[in-house]
């Protein structure tokens, strides 16, 4: 449902005295991009006027097909207060990518998504309610302002000051996110020294992935205003917890009923909810790459630090990857606590919704995979293999010949994206497994 028109968004300009218009999109590597134009030009914006050079953006196009078009979602339009500017406000618009020839752009992330839920549609579902609850880390700077990674205090699970350094800027990050029209439902320090979380309101799919954009940009803004960098990396600091993403997920029908609930079931579980978790469990590995997408991803994803290792589900069992929350009825959802803050979140959902369609649809009632209640930190592999509970990818080239290997995957993320983001997280690893650490020279050289 549109929210605003385009004459809405022209009064709005000029009512709130904005000067400055950046039309935003994400590349395949979750990077935001953007162009920005004066406010003078945001009628020709507001028509999909507005070209870009495709061929300078990660995984985009080839230098001869370069043209792009902005297509804003009238939706996405925000005024950022927080941005200081002495000529005027800042707002922002959300972008579609277009071809010279008119068509949805095949690289786009928001178009894959877009694609999946159509198919989600087909198949008779109205939405999927995704809720995350992103971690990240606040860092002190050096005498040059550069990040450190010396933590902004000592705290732990909800300390307060002055044990927790950072409650004022947890609390003016919260404050400037309610300004722009979210709903804050917990803010508290995590368990690691200068860990974080802020938690906010699910919204369908979309719009949750736009959302935590959006966040990431606010997070990062408030931290350094404060003297502090903010970093989402999934594992900064070695020998203490990682930041993940745990992402919450629900389907409902058109009338808004959570389908994932069954009064009669013993666990309050629906069959379509039982089927959309085995889809998931079929495809952890294969999507492992897109929801944990770097090289540091997969120092998070050890045994000993609360992150999941092993592919299972549960209602009670915070090893798993795969978490049933307490909550039933409106709020029956699957928590799945593998995703970290670096994955491209529109591409993650893509992959996570073409999974859990996937279970529904051809996963038989006697096939669907049962629940773990063991501390599967405790057993051995022998054991774990016994009860048919595979590892996550263990780093990053595993996770890429698993993503090669899912055929769903390369249906989901389309040949064009496909091939460009195999290519760019190929490179990525080559450059790891030839770097020289600090730890190597530091083991070796006296051998």
């Amino acid at each position: 449902m549109t929210k605003y028109s385009k004459s809405d968004i022209l009064k709005m300009a000029q009512e709130e005295k904005v000067s400055y218009v950046r039309l935003q999109f994400t590349d395949i590597l979750g990077t935001i991009k953007a162009v920005e134009i004066s406010v003078a030009q945001l009628g020709d914006a507001l028509d999909n006027k507005i070209i870009f050079d495709g061929s300078s953006v990660e995984g985009f196009v080839r230098i001869k097909e370069a043209d792009m078009f902005l297509h804003p979602d009238l939706n996405t339009w925000m005024v950022l207060d927080f941005e200081d500017n002495k000529f005027g406000k800042v707002a922002r618009l959300i972008c579609d990518i277009y071809t010279s020839y008119g068509k949805p752009f095949q690289g786009d992330p928001r178009y894959i998504l877009k694609r999946q839920i159509k198919a989600m549609e087909d198949m008779g579902f109205a939405a999927l309610d995704v809720g995350f609850e992103p971690e990240f880390f606040l860092f002190k700077l050096d005498e040059n302002g550069k990040p450190t990674v010396n933590p902004v205090d000592e705290g732990s699970y909800f300390d307060l000051s002055p044990i927790d350094g950072a409650e004022y800027v947890r609390r003016d990050i919260a404050l400037e996110l309610e300004r722009l029209g979210f709903e804050i439902q917990t803010v508290h320090h995590e368990v690691a020294p200068g860990q974080e979380e802020i938690n906010f309101r699910f919204a369908h799919v979309l719009e949750a992935c736009d959302n935590v954009q959006t966040f990431k940009q606010v997070v990062k803004f408030i931290a350094r205003k404060h003297g502090f960098h903010a970093t989402f990396m999934p594992k900064p600091i070695a020998g203490i917890n990682g930041s993940g993403m745990h992402t919450n997920c629900s389907l409902s029908d058109k009338d808004g009923t959570n389908l994932f609930y069954d009064l009669n079931d013993p666990m309050k579980l629906s069959l379509t909810c039982r089927k959309w978790i085995t889809g998931i469990m079929k495809h952890a590995r294969g999507f492992s790459a897109v929801t944990n997408p770097s090289v540091n991803s997969y120092k998070r994803l050890i045994p000993g630090f609360e992150a999941p290792c092993y592919i299972c589900w549960s209602d009670a069992n915070r090893s798993s990857m795969i978490r049933i929350p307490a909550s039933r009825g409106k709020g029956t959802r699957t928590e799945l606590r593998n995703v970290d803050g670096m994955a491209n979140p529109y591409l993650a959902l893509a992959v996570i919704l073409a999974a859990g369609l996937d279970g529904i649809k051809n996963t038989k009632d006697e096939d669907v995979l049962p629940p773990v209640y063991d501390n599967i930190f405790a057993l051995s592999r022998e054991q774990r293999e016994a009860m048919g509970i595979l590892n996550m990818p263990e780093n990053l080239k595993d996770a890429i010949k698993e993503l090669k290997a899912d055929p769903l995957m390369y249906q989901t993320l389309g040949d064009h994206t496909f091939s460009k983001y195999v290519e760019a997280k190929e490179i990525e690893w080559d450059k790891y497994r030839t770097l020289v650490t600090p730890w190597e020279i530091e083991s070796y050289i006296n051998k």
